[in-house]
């Protein structure tokens, strides 16, 4: 964790410098773009150990309500790590999310979430999802079969990826591996059942989005 840290600090500081003059960054705080492009980096190295950047991971629901539009949230991450084994074809993850966190962008709709219909963030505030696999072919992840616990209760999850790349960070000089996964869920699996008799839907999209930083 205090590698992650570190890491997550430097990339800040980095960005943040190298984004504009003193007087520009005063005016355009959220500008953190780095100035020169990243340079490819294969794919997930053999051995190697990953840890999760926060910055950068974030998982998405999108659930369907009255037949009409769609609820939507975000959750940040705690922390996490990925290790890939001496084959470059298989790993593990460990990924802690934050519930608590969560975001959906009106503030009712935030505390209603968060409360004992939902999610019951204050006996639950974080979730977790754990692979002891993943499927990797030539230098790209194809899906992550694991497991998800959310409210005490653990679930088997397959995590397709969308896409997936690795770069060789301009920022901090170091591979960052990461891609776009998603995957389609049923939330009465983990007790959570608030609607489901008069127009919320029970099956939920998830869509993740993991960088991580190689720490060897």
């Amino acid at each position: 964790m205090k590698k992650l840290l570190l890491l997550a600090a430097a990339l800040s500081a980095a960005a943040f410098t190298g984004s504009a003059s003193a007087q520009q960054q005063q005016q355009l705080p959220s500008e953190f773009a780095p100035a020169v492009a990243a340079k490819p980096a294969g794919g997930p190295a053999k051995n190697a150990n990953y840890v999760i950047d926060p910055t950068h991971t974030f998982v998405m629901y999108e659930m369907g309500h009255y037949g009409t539009t769609t609820n939507r949230g975000r959750f940040s991450t705690k922390d996490g790590s990925v290790q890939i084994d001496g084959t470059g074809a298989s790993g593990k993850v460990d990924i802690t999310m934050d519930i608590s966190s969560i975001n959906t962008g009106v503030d009712l709709l935030n505390r209603h979430v968060q409360s004992k219909d939902f999610f019951n963030v204050a006996e639950f505030p974080t979730g977790r999802f754990v692979a002891d696999r993943i499927d990797i072919s030539g230098d790209k992840v194809v899906d992550v079969p694991g497991k998800l616990t959310l409210m005490g209760q653990t679930r088997p999850v397959t995590l397709k990826a969308v896409r997936f790349n690795c770069y060789l960070s301009p920022l901090i000089n170091r591979q960052v591996c990461g891609g776009d996964f998603e995957t389609t869920v049923e939330r009465s699996d983990w007790g959570i059942t608030w609607g489901l008799n008069f127009g919320f839907e029970n099956k939920v999209r998830l869509l993740v989005q993991v960088e991580a930083v190689n720490v060897q």
